[in-house]
């Protein structure tokens, strides 16, 4: 069976920058080792699948090497398709996310897509020998949210220069590991690491800053960001916190657009 597909740069304002994400939306749920096979052959950080049920869709993310949780670009990327390739004419879409519940991203009229995600606050925890020892570099505090570490370090440039041992970090047990700092000209900047994820370094990454937001919010005494990812492609990002919920707004570039080949559904 020939199925669309659509890579676009989320957080980014033209292509090669921002975080490519490939987008599905299906017309019915392909077995799990074959979305697991399409994120694999894609080889991109997430592979996002949707499938319209009744007003709202139920979303689904892949890396290339397991499902995750919750992935910030490659919902933006999903909205972004459904409006542009899908007709969606809502100011609002609504996912369903089976293991991140409700999910939103609005249009707005600047073209950025502003996305509501639950929080996830980072608990405080002592400083991490082997971590340290991946990363390279003791940070001034040790965190961790629902999936992620979050290491604070004291400067932009700071995080600019760490140079991790990708080896040492794929032992670490985490989603993945934010390292982030005050930024020089914008509230705060950071990077994130998944080598567990078959991910070394992620390009942007919506979902680190549910857990970042909550904690620059106490740090800086506000509720609204802007924010950088410093990977080599860089990212975009404007923040806000509100309630038990963030908003995480970018804008979106399409690539590409495709088609691949599956197999049909077995009865």
């Amino acid at each position: 069976m020939k199925q669309k597909i659509y890579q676009i740069d989320s957080f980014a304002r033209k292509v090669f920058q921002g975080n490519p994400a490939a987008v599905c939306i299906l017309d019915y749920w392909p077995s799990p080792d074959q979305m697991q096979g399409i994120a694999e052959e894609n080889n991109l950080s997430e592979t996002a699948f949707a499938l319209a049920v009744g007003d709202h869709y139920t979303l689904r993310w892949f890396t290339p090497e397991n499902e995750v949780d919750l992935c910030g670009h490659a919902t933006l990327a999903t909205a972004f398709v459904l409006k542009e390739y899908y007709g969606y004419k809502k100011k609002t879409v609504v996912f369903d996310s089976p293991r991140s519940g409700r999910l939103e991203a609005h249009f707005e009229k600047d073209g950025k897509i502003r996305l509501n995600f639950p929080l996830d606050p980072p608990i405080g925890l002592e400083s991490l020998r082997e971590m340290n020892e991946a990363i390279g570099l003791v940070p001034q505090r040790t965190l961790r949210g629902k999936t992620d570490f979050m290491l604070v370090y004291d400067s932009e440039e700071t995080i600019r220069g760490l140079e991790p041992d990708f080896s040492l970090l794929n032992k670490i047990n985490a989603r993945g590991i934010i390292v982030t700092a005050p930024g020089d000209e914008v509230d705060f900047v950071s990077r994130f690491f998944a080598p567990k994820c078959g991910i070394p370094e992620d390009p942007v990454t919506g979902s680190a800053h549910t857990t970042m937001v909550p904690y620059w919010a106490k740090e800086l005494g506000k509720t609204e960001f802007v924010a950088k990812q410093l990977s080599k492609r860089g990212g975009e990002l404007w923040c806000k916190l509100d309630g038990d919920r963030v908003e995480i707004a970018g804008y979106a570039t399409p690539y590409l657009i495709g088609e691949i080949d599956i197999n049909s559904p077995t009865s």
